[in-house]
């Protein structure tokens, strides 16, 4: 398989957990695309569900297919939320927000009953860091003295911008920075840290949050559990 039939099988296993009534936090990227089109699939076979996107990306490709779509307000609690990830830790700590949507993903997947996570083999790392940079999403006003204070925390810190050089802003209206980092094997003490910087909405540090992933490789797709 290809990285995006990886990625396709991998959606598939997760569709494996959709039920008829389920409210479903739909996630941001190749990947969560996937899962998209393969529940509205299913929803134009007569299931039933409603589902909150993380995205204004993620909500055009839902209405695209059919599924029916709530929000948070008027559906806080959710059962399941399947999204993909840009590194995946062997204890299922990942780095998110590739897509730019890292704070609505966690805000949507912290009101879920359950998160799984799907992936191709590439994402998976020993340590979180050292590869993909990790996205911190930071309010504009004030945003290069925020940016100093995390360069002083990473190897190097670059504000996100978009090919004409203008700052990529959040559907949240905020700018991103992606953090060059080290493997870190604490990856929660550095989200704390880096959520205390002044300035910082969210990081794209997913930490005791995904239960459970499907990885998707030349070999098929294999389960891992939290712990």
């Amino acid at each position: 398989m290809n990285a995006d039939a990886q990625k396709r099988a991998a959606a598939a296993r997760a569709l494996e957990f959709v039920r008829p009534g389920m409210r479903l936090g739909l996630g941001t990227g190749s990947t969560a695309r996937h899962f998209v089109e393969l529940v509205g699939e299913r929803v134009r076979a007569g299931l039933k569900v409603v589902a909150v996107p993380t995205s204004q990306a993620t909500r055009a490709d839902a209405e695209r297919v059919g599924i029916p779509l709530t929000t948070l307000d008027e559906t806080p609690e959710l059962d399941l939320t399947v999204d993909g990830a840009d590194e995946i830790a062997p204890d299922l700590s990942l780095i998110k927000g590739g897509g730019g949507a890292l704070l609505r993903e966690k805000i949507v997947a912290s009101a879920s009953d359950r998160m799984v996570v799907i992936s191709d083999g590439s994402k998976l790392v020993p340590h979180l860091g050292g590869g993909f940079a990790l996205p911190v999403e930071i309010v504009p006003f004030g945003w290069e003295v925020t940016i100093g204070r995390l360069r002083d925390r990473s190897r190097e810190a670059r504000l996100r911008r978009l090919p004409d050089g203008a700052p990529f802003v959040t559907d949240g209206g905020h700018y991103i920075v992606d953090c060059d980092l080290a493997p870190t094997p604490d990856p929660g003490a550095l989200e704390r840290d880096l959520n205390a910087v002044v300035g910082v909405v969210e990081t794209g540090l997913f930490v005791g949050i995904a239960e459970e992933a499907y990885i998707a490789d030349a070999g098929g797709v294999r389960r891992l559990t939290r712990g």
